[in-house]
């Protein structure tokens, strides 16, 4: 479900360009961190950020701007004790005070305080629009008035864009107060018809037909959601309720719990228009409210990396206890934060670490050839997707990408046969896979075997990904090596159009245009390739062509390899 953000959005873009106001301009030391603060800002590092921002409020303590930017930080870093004592700096007529009441609002939650978020959610000072008729609900709930709790759901649950959250909610909160049938009356569809199906909804679902003595029902249901998508925590739940049939219900008991769920059920509903602050921190007051919301926590980590905020995203993947079952998803977003810092080494051994302790997880092992194959060891990359494989039903659709990954380091490893076979298994699988499509066929092209099949290949490949420049890339040069010379330009000037500062297509461009007789202009892409660094090897052959021109270059290839 995707949610429009609401006026939030804008407010949490509030003080980002604020100019820096002119008494302050004269302020060297204002100056300095106002300017270091906007930077941290531009590069999306909420605690280099929450430090300059403050560094310049003690300059400046009156300045408004300074304060909101300093609130949005630290509510994004998840600090919502030192978030309080800034919010307390705004005064109330401050546009600023939305987000200042929102942490306000977090905080009595987390502190108990349920009867005074009810009265600041009707005096108009509660956590947003997005927020508040939801939390309403549960904190109805926590005062003991059920009625008003359901009405509170019931009312949003009719209509509007929350609706579908409205209905999970009520069901988890009559699940909380031990109205089982209930709650399963509107899991299963009966009440307001199917619901949206997430694993945290897999899981309470399961939990309630528990508590119905229907434990095979909740075995079934969980098998069915593993069988399309093994989840670890779909898996240990499974094993727990196999082990004991009569577990109490524990997925959700208490208010705070419930507007802990408020808050992450939204943040995954907003998508990436409104950008990644807003999710984030509603992610954030989810983990504060209930801090064994571990969900949560790793929402926080993936709205960082989306905001390409790795090295904090990183510490968040590791606030997860390695007990919990929750620590497999979180080792594995912290292996891709270690890769996106350049860490590969430390990712390789956490993934390698993984495996070894759930040596039963595809995910894991598949996980650790991803991490592999883009560095290159393709050996052990093809040791890892053999042990994912060997997990998985082959069968199953969804494992196309394994045969395809593995393909791609047999056959950067010299090892085409099995290559083949693996790229021709995963297109079984799903045969209409425009990667896959592209990458057989472009490696036909390049051995320059079956060149008419390549074609074909590749033109279904163009079909379904038209703005792929590689794709279009691999149409133009296979009618190349057809021949087909002049109907190559045209794919071969759109490949250029999609990836203009790619060297290996200005210089296939290149090409084409130097057997359609355009010399000039194959000379200036041949110039342009070499300008965007190409590889050694292709660097020497376009410097070649430069010199000689490109048929005598492919009569001196064809006589060396006469020669071999």
């Amino acid at each position: 479900m995707r949610l429009a953000a609401l006026p939030l959005v804008a407010l949490l873009g509030l003080g980002l360009t604020l100019p820096l106001p002119a008494v302050a301009q004269n302020q060297l030391g204002l100056a300095g961190s106002y300017l270091a603060a906007r930077q941290a800002v531009i590069d999306g590092d909420h605690r280099e950020a929450a430090l300059y921002f403050e560094r310049a409020m003690q300059r400046d303590p009156g300045n408004r701007g300074l304060i909101g930017n300093a609130l949005l930080a630290r509510a994004a870093l998840g600090q919502w004790d030192r978030a309080m004592e800034v919010a307390g700096r705004l005064p109330d007529d401050d546009p600023g005070r939305e987000l200042a009441w929102m942490v306000e609002q977090v905080t009595r939650v987390r502190l108990g305080n349920l009867s005074g978020a009810l009265e600041a959610i009707e005096a108009g000072r509660g956590a947003g629009p997005l927020i508040d008729g939801l939390t309403a609900g549960w904190l109805h709930l926590g005062e003991g008035d059920m009625r008003l709790a359901e009405a509170a759901f019931e009312d949003i649950a009719a209509d509007g864009p929350l609706a579908g959250l409205a209905q999970y909610h009520l069901a988890l909160a009559r699940a909380a107060v031990g109205d089982f049938e209930g709650a399963e009356a509107i899991m299963s569809g009966e009440t307001y018809g199917p619901q949206q199906a997430t694993a945290r909804g897999l899981r309470a679902h399961a939990q309630v037909l528990v508590q119905l003595d229907r434990h095979e029902d909740a075995l079934e249901l969980l098998d069915m959601a593993i069988l399309n998508a093994p989840d670890p925590m779909l898996i240990d739940l499974r094993d727990a309720i196999a082990a004991d049939p009569t577990r109490p219900y524990d997925f959700l008991v208490s208010a705070e719990q419930g507007v802990a769920e408020v808050f992450y059920s939204v943040a995954t509903g907003l998508g990436d228009e409104g950008g990644p602050t807003l999710p984030l921190i509603y992610a954030r007051a989810a983990h504060v409210i209930d801090n064994g919301h571990y969900d949560a926590l790793i929402l926080a980590a993936e709205w960082l990396m989306r905001d390409e905020q790795a090295h904090l995203a990183a510490d968040v993947y590791a606030e997860v206890p390695e007990d919990h079952p929750a620590a497999i998803a979180a080792t594995l977003g912290r292996a891709e934060a270690f890769n996106a810092m350049d860490r590969q080494e430390e990712a390789v051994a956490l993934l390698q670490a993984l495996t070894e302790d759930r040596p039963g997880l595809a995910s894991v092992q598949a996980a650790l050839g991803d991490m592999l194959r883009r560095m290159e060891r393709f050996g052990e990359a093809v040791a890892a997707y053999d042990a994912a494989l060997a997990q998985v039903d082959q069968d199953q659709t969804r494992y196309w990408f394994l045969f395809y990954a593995r393909g791609i380091s047999l056959e950067r490893e010299g090892r085409w046969d099995e290559a083949e076979a693996d790229f021709r298994r995963a297109l079984e699988l799903n045969p209409d896979q425009p990667q896959v499509l592209n990458y057989l066929g472009y490696s036909l092209v390049e051995q320059r075997r079956n060149l008419d099949e390549a074609l074909e290949m590749i033109e279904r490949a163009v079909a379904a990904e038209p703005r792929s420049g590689y794709i279009v890339d691999s149409l133009g040069w296979v009618l190349y090596r057809l021949g087909r010379f002049d109907e190559a330009v045209a794919p071969m000037e759109r490949a250029v159009e999609l990836l203009p500062n790619d060297p290996i297509v200005n210089d296939h461009l290149g090409d084409v245009y130097y057997m359609v007789g355009r010399t000039r202009e194959a000379e200036f892409q041949w110039h342009r390739a070499l300008s965007f660094e190409p590889t050694g090897e292709d660097a020497v052959r376009i410097r070649r062509k430069l010199e000689i021109g490109l048929t005598r270059v492919l009569e001196e290839e064809a006589a060396e390899s006469e020669t071999q």
